[in-house]
């Protein structure tokens, strides 16, 4: 897979590779998809909702660049395998959060997370609305369904000089705040399931 190529020690991309190494993908996958763990494609984990390919999942990670420390929401958890390689970037110090609208899969990214043995937690997304406000400011925002456009909500739970990731129709936006003003910058082409909310503006 693209995670094997080689890469500068210290940087983003490294770290993202060391936390994919230590979190297995296999123990975030319902039992039938397990077998399918170290293929490069998305697996469906039920409700609609699938867990991201690994090389997808690498890029959105370097893009984000979460730091130890780092307070950061994970939009659209799922499995929970993300929350747990955000926990692994962020450590030691750091804060993950992540939110998800399917009650089933709240349930069993919570589960995950027991058996990763790391510091995050899963919370039920609240219907109508984008993100958790009540804990931001955060420093990095992920989100792992395609939106419409970026999320005005998601911009303002951001930190100044934080970063949010986002597949907005078919391309990963990464946003960077200062201040009152926001740049943005468009990578590649990608495919996600739909964000989920009542309004993602």
């Amino acid at each position: 897979m693209s995670r094997r190529r080689r890469v500068d020690p210290g940087s983003a991309a490294a770290r993202v590779v060391d936390a994919m190494d230590a979190v297995d993908r296999r123990d975030f996958l319902p039992s039938a998809q397990q077998r399918f763990a170290r293929a490069d494609l998305p697996l469906r984990i039920g409700h609609g909702a699938t867990c991201s390919q690994p090389s997808t999942v690498e890029v959105m990670l370097e893009l984000l660049d979460a730091r130890p420390g780092d307070r950061v929401l994970d939009v659209g958890s799922g499995s929970g395998w993300t929350t747990a390689l955000l926990a692994r970037l962020v450590a030691p110090g750091g804060a993950v959060v992540g939110v998800e609208i399917e009650p089933d899969l709240v349930e069993m990214g919570q589960a995950n997370l027991l058996g990763a043995d790391v510091a995050a937690r899963i919370e039920q997304a609240v219907p109508g609305h984008v993100g958790r406000p009540e804990d931001a400011p955060y420093d990095r925002i992920l989100v792992s369904a395609e939106a419409r456009h970026v999320p005005r909500a998601l911009v303002e739970q951001l930190a100044d000089g934080g970063r949010l990731v986002v597949p907005v129709r078919g391309e990963l936006v990464v946003l960077d705040r200062a201040g009152t003003e926001a740049t943005t910058r468009r990578y590649g082409t990608f495919q996600f399931v739909p964000l989920r909310a009542a309004g993602d503006d």
